[in-house]
């Protein structure tokens, strides 16, 4: 059973209604951003290069390639060898310029998804801002220690020259099928990926085929020095809000809480476990208010049944706490059910050794400059 509120059905409905007469300004949008390419490919545009590794995960499109749990696989491959930072633009947040992480963070300070590292990585360095060409310089100087910096949805951030970009683009709606704004959902032309170092088709079937791996490459036509790699979402354990303690969702019935671009991935996964799913959906990022929560209330309430637990995002959760006095208060089971991401067709150690490799060089580097005298 799925429920969206009825100003997100319209919203929906009028947003598809008003494209149709937005057609016409695509060649402009897209002009503007050649513009744009060309001022900082031709070299009139400068882009700056930093002294530390920095790796940059984006995508040409408008959300929904699965971004978060890459960068998070960044994090661990990265965390127990070098001193890792995030940066982020720090999307919806109710605050503006350069901020890091601490104990009083909340997603209102800094977005849902920073909040979500901060809160899953506790020794990680998270940081917000909107121009990373400035916060980078602020971040190592409140952070010296940092050795490498993860660019949080930066591809078309290019004053920074990242050592090595990561190009996220969806098994369902690969960028060589989509268009720009507004006709489709690029930011920029598809030959923006030429950009790329690293391309991933991300929420691929779990049992993608060479055949079909291969086709999709061909599609993409990678130049010489592009990696294409494929993975796919993976479930892991689910735990409680406010505990962390694991939790079994076999046999319950759940009111799944999301604020995602395309739930129904997740409603597939929870029915697959869950005795039945009932989805309270929201627009993506929504922040929730006071109502929301009331409503949430009144659907589990009102359900009929035994058994039932509310599930969410780890997204969604990292905003969901802004109201956590209220939720504790409620007493109702709240379980976060986390995702993860797995390379498919044995790729995930030539992954890691391209990052790696890449993270290592350039730390050495780094270091032999600053410490000239000591022998690495």
């Amino acid at each position: 059973m799925v429920q969206a509120g009825p100003v997100h059905c319209f919203m929906k409905k009028l947003f598809s209604f008003v494209k149709i007469f937005l057609y016409p300004l695509a060649p402009l949008y897209g002009g503007v951003v050649w513009l744009r390419n060309s001022l900082y490919d031709s070299g009139f545009f400068s882009s700056i290069r930093f002294s530390i590794p920095v790796i940059t995960v984006g995508n040409l499109s408008v959300g929904g390639t699965g971004k978060t749990p890459h960068v998070e696989y960044l994090i661990k491959l990265l965390q127990y060898r070098f001193r890792v930072a995030t940066m982020s633009r720090g999307y919806k947040r109710r605050t503006q310029g350069f901020l890091l992480a601490d104990a009083d963070t909340n997603a209102l300070r800094i977005g849902d998804e920073p909040m979500q590292y901060h809160m899953k990585f506790p020794e990680l360095t998270v940081s917000v801002a909107e121009e990373r060409i400035t916060g980078i310089p602020r971040l190592l100087q409140n952070r010296p220690g940092v050795e490498v910096v993860l660019l949080d949805d930066a591809y078309q951030h290019r004053s920074v020259k990242a050592g090595l970009n990561v190009l996220i683009t969806d098994y369902s709606r690969p960028f060589y099928k989509d268009h720009i704004l507004p006709i489709g959902t690029l930011r920029e032309k598809r030959a923006a990926y030429k950009r790329a170092d690293v391309i991933i088709v991300s929420k691929c079937p779990p049992d993608l085929d060479k055949a079909t791996a291969e086709e999709i490459k061909k599609q993409i036509a990678p130049l010489p020095h592009q990696s294409v790699f494929f993975t796919a979402i993976k479930y892991e354990q689910p735990y409680d809000l406010f505990t962390g303690q694991p939790m079994s969702l076999a046999g319950l019935n759940t009111i799944l809480v999301c604020c995602i671009a395309r739930p129904e991935p997740l409603v597939t996964q929870l029915e697959g476990i869950a005795k039945d799913v009932h989805v309270l959906s929201y627009p993506d990022h929504h922040y929730f208010l006071n109502r929301d929560i009331e409503e949430i209330k009144d659907a589990y309430n009102n359900w009929d049944v035994s058994n039932k637990v509310i599930v969410t995002t780890e997204k969604d959760a990292a905003r969901l706490v802004l109201h956590a006095d209220k939720l504790k208060e409620w007493g109702v089971p709240i379980v976060i059910l986390p995702i993860s991401v797995g390379f498919l067709l044995n790729g995930g150690q030539e992954f890691d050794n391209i990052v790696m490799n890449y993270v290592e060089k350039e730390v050495a580097e780094n270091n032999a400059f600053m410490n000239p005298e000591q022998p690495y």
